[in-house]
């Protein structure tokens, strides 16, 4: 018992040793370009674009020797994508509109835009190695897996256009056009959690106080699909990032 307090005891000297002499932690902020990436045929995924959005937090990073650094961060992320012309429409909600035995398709079809806004709080941890240009400038590259946890969830729909039973557009589904603009919370629609990969190459700038300026352009994709219903598309979340940044060490 004497020994193992002992062990445990110089672990924890060193450590803290360690960490008072090569922490940094600082704040970040910069821009999200998201795009939903489609992960089925299903026709509500395809189409989307990219869209942009903030992205901001807090970071910390452990120096473990020379060049190698574990960093872990707390970002608020910006997901989603638009689409513009021809969508099609799960028909699932608005079947018991129609009498008992109709022969109602999958999905109904309409021209309209649509935007989807994700908000995430994203909990990466990432390794980072650095190299030292010289006694100013640092070239760095890092990546790592994060677990995301969903803030909010909204759809922007503008336009009129008639519903149509099929893509062709040719066999209409209402007497006249409907309205499409709305906003509307669809967060109960959307899985709460994800998880995914980070990853970013940057650029450093040391000043004279311990602290340091970090420039880095990455991106992010999440590995499950968004949606809870399959009827409603099946979509990952994926974004480019640039970031600036501010980082002061202990």
């Amino acid at each position: 018992m004497k020994h193992f307090l002992t062990g445990l005891l110089a672990c924890l000297f060193f450590c803290s040793v360690a960490c008072a002499q090569s922490v940094w932690v600082g704040v970040k902020g910069g821009v999200s370009i998201p795009n939903l990436k489609s992960s089925s045929s299903n026709p509500v995924s395809r189409g989307w674009s990219s869209i942009q959005g903030p992205y901001f937090g807090v970071v910390a990073a452990y120096k473990l020797s020379n060049f190698f650094y574990l960093q872990t961060e707390l970002n608020y992320a910006s997901q989603g994508g638009k689409k513009s012309g021809l969508q099609a429409i799960s028909s699932k909600p608005y079947t018991s509109f129609f009498p008992p035995g109709t022969d109602v398709p999958k999905y109904f079809y309409a021209v309209f835009s649509n935007e989807v806004h994700l908000n995430y709080l994203e909990l990466p941890v990432l390794i980072k190695l650095e190299y030292a240009l010289n006694n100013q400038f640092g070239l760095f590259v890092n990546g790592g897996p994060y677990v995301g946890y969903l803030l909010s969830a909204k759809n922007l729909s503008s336009g009129k256009s008639n519903v149509y039973f099929d893509e062709q557009l040719t066999q209409p589904a209402l007497p006249a056009p409907a309205d499409f603009a709305a906003t509307t919370n669809v967060i109960n629609d959307i899985n709460r959690f994800n998880v995914g990969v980070q990853g970013g190459l940057g650029v450093s700038l040391k000043l004279k106080n311990d602290s340091k300026f970090f420039l880095t352009a990455g991106g992010n994709y999440g590995f499950r699909p968004i949606q809870k219903d399959e009827a409603n598309g099946q979509s990952n979340t994926g974004a480019a990032t640039v970031i600036l940044g501010y980082m002061l060490g202990f």
